[in-house]
């Protein structure tokens, strides 16, 4: 007998989405700052001062000093690089799951012939990196120093394209050295990044990581596809779709209908609200919630698909949510101890909305130490690279 196939909308997706997010009420005080991070799976850190703001936003009461405390002094937060091999905030006591996860997703890129190094050069490499950070800190240029010395004058060879000039070789496995618990970032020296090793761990087994993984990924932005999740991780779609099926025969995940196409959530996580998302929210560059929300022609309808995406790619605006979709684009120049918040709205907004709007622009200040002031006109910043 063929079991029922749950029928899901998008609004009943987005409601659970939303809620689940933390953004329809945020987590009481005194919640502890990692348990956040672990409800959005990890906050992107690539502008350390978005991932405070994502953060903070989702805890009541809680500023950027939050954040940093838990990152840098009880260090319950690893600043690393995570899924798509960007850097990310995690959870230092998810690092296990992590880790191993995030090793065994294949990649799709390497470098060109001429530039790769072999396996057996990349594990050398990783190696050396983890040995030359342990109980230390060391600025980029002094760990390059440490890995050239433990592997072998071809690991600094400047060959990597770079922003202005070109870096050594070795520096292509960097955010593998990050997934494997090798390298993590410490406090920044001066204006230089500085990195050091996490505290030491033992992996899971690859397998239980990865439906680790996907149960994570689907709890929090399900109901959703083998692409959606390709998309997320950095993943080969073929890849993707072996996983989904493997977890599916197990029973480790379901299919549902959503919007009339195959989809799926974890097994048995099938209740949805029936209340519609209301209200508006302010999202910072690299939100987990607008990079991971798909089908992404729905998260970002109309007007705002060609003007809070860059080429088809979410994150690079910071981005007004209304009734839980994008619905504009918002930039914030501080100066000393004040921040002014312009948001571009792409639609008229109800005396409501705007009352709502000005509600979260005190957040925003809030959250980043700073006496905010809103202005309501066009955004002129152009994307975040």
């Amino acid at each position: 007998m063929t079991s029922r196939i749950t029928r899901i909308t998008w609004d009943e997706a987005g409601a659970r989405r939303y809620e689940r997010q933390l953004l329809r009420t945020p987590a009481p005080p005194g919640t502890p700052v990692a348990e956040v991070v672990g409800t959005l799976l990890a906050a992107h850190a690539q502008v350390l001062s978005a991932a405070e703001l994502s953060v903070g936003l989702r805890l009541d009461g809680a500023t950027r000093q939050d954040v940093r405390a838990a990152l840098w002094d009880d260090r319950s937060l690893v600043k690393t690089y995570g899924p798509r091999g960007t850097i990310h905030l995690l959870a230092a006591a998810e690092l296990p799951f992590w880790s191993a996860a995030l090793t065994a997703v294949p990649s799709g890129k390497s470098a060109p012939p001429g530039l790769r190094m072999t396996p057996e050069q990349e594990e050398r490499v990783i190696a050396a990196i983890g040995d030359a950070l342990d109980g230390r800190q060391l600025t980029i240029d002094e760990l390059s120093e440490e890995v050239v010395a433990r592997t072998g004058p071809w690991a600094g060879d400047l060959v990597m394209e770079a922003f202005q000039g070109k870096w050594p070789r070795w520096r292509q496995v960097m955010h593998r050295a990050g997934q494997s618990g090798a390298l993590c970032f410490a406090p920044d020296h001066g204006r230089k990044a500085t990195y050091t090793r996490p505290p030491r761990f033992d992996p899971l087994p690859a397998d239980e990581a990865l439906a680790l993984l996907v149960r994570h990924y689907l709890r929090a932005y399900g109901p959703a596809t083998p692409p959606h999740f390709a998309k997320w991780a950095a993943a080969p779609r073929g890849w993707a779709a072996d996983l989904f099926a493997s977890l599916a025969s197990s029973g480790g995940i379901e299919e549902v209908d959503f919007e009339g196409a195959p989809a799926w959530v974890v097994a048995g996580d099938t209740e949805f609200p029936s209340e519609a998302v209301r209200g508006v929210r302010l999202l910072p560059y690299f939100d987990a919630y607008a990079i991971a929300a798909q089908p992404r022609e729905r998260m970002f309808p109309g007007a705002a698909y060609g003007r809070a995406l860059a080429g088809g790619q979410a994150g690079n605006y910071p981005v007004l949510l209304v009734d839980g979709v994008v619905a504009g684009v918002w930039h914030q120049r501080r100066q000393g101890k004040r921040t002014t918040v312009t948001v571009e709205p792409l639609g008229r907004l109800s005396a409501v909305r705007e009352r709502e709007l000005g509600e979260q622009v005190v957040r925003v200040g809030e959250v980043l130490e700073a006496r905010a002031e809103l202005v309501v006109g066009k955004v002129t910043s152009g994307p975040h690279a």
